[in-house]
């Protein structure tokens, strides 16, 4: 049994067409997606429209629930007030992906699940209990445990950190699959999780970084300059 999670695509059509070709090659039996698929990049709708035809089951991710509910973005920022400047930041990106998505995506995204259980794999976003907030990639092993060991699976994945590793605990195997949209690892490749009979690898994939620099130069979408840097440097920076 082989299982794809594609997670973090954050509406790079670029990356996500290039994984789709490995995809093919590959030939997994399962592919589900990890959230965060819309925003901030140039193609929210059209990354939405590949993910819904292809049918994949996923969770849902911070970024998709402030496209759907934007209150969460506001409760976020609530309880984090080093999000400063930030927080006007991503309700500007929001308003903008919002507008450039149909109501049918909205509710598509609306409906996904913080959990999903598939094959022995449990995925998440973040953690079980919010798609905002998660232990970070060097958290203690114990804080891990305490985090994600609740939902009783051996393998358990989750994206959001944009930062993949594979990190072994007692009575579970803790995978984040990176991002494929906007890695921040200092690898510009696309990275996804592959599960080949219930073991993890990490996959990375080229695609064509400048391609995708050019559709947000091109767009309207807000703060384009600021992703077109983190895409070509492969890790995060400020606006």
């Amino acid at each position: 049994m082989r299982i794809a999670v594609l997670s973090d695509i954050h509406g790079n059509l670029s990356a996500l067409e290039a994984v789709l070709d490995d995809l093919r090659v590959v030939a997994p039996d399962l592919v589900l997606h990890g959230g965060d698929l819309a925003a901030p990049g140039a193609g929210p709708a059209e990354v939405l429209d590949r993910i819904i035809d292809l049918g994949w089951e996923g969770v849902m991710g911070n970024t998709d629930e402030m496209l759907t509910r934007p209150q969460s973005l506001l409760d976020f920022a609530a309880r984090t007030p080093q999000l400063g400047a930030m927080k006007s930041v991503l309700v500007e990106i929001a308003e903008a992906a919002r507008a450039r998505l149909s109501q049918r995506h909205l509710d598509w995204l609306a409906a996904q699940p913080l959990i999903l259980k598939q094959h022995g794999l449990a995925l998440v976003h973040a953690s079980p209990a919010s798609c905002w907030d998660s232990p970070a990639s060097g958290a203690a092993d114990d804080e891990l445990s305490a985090c994600y060991g609740g939902l009783a699976s051996p393998l358990v994945a989750f994206g959001h950190l944009h930062q993949p590793f594979i990190r072994s605990l007692p009575g579970i195997t803790l995978v984040n699959c990176g991002s494929v949209g906007q890695p921040f690892d200092g690898d510009t490749r696309a990275s996804y999780l592959l599960v080949t009979d219930g073991v993890p690898a990490i996959r990375r994939v080229e695609y064509d970084i400048e391609a995708e620099c050019r559709r947000l130069a091109a767009s309207d979408v807000p703060y384009a300059d600021w992703v077109i840097r983190m895409l070509r440097a492969g890790r995060y920076g400020q606006p």
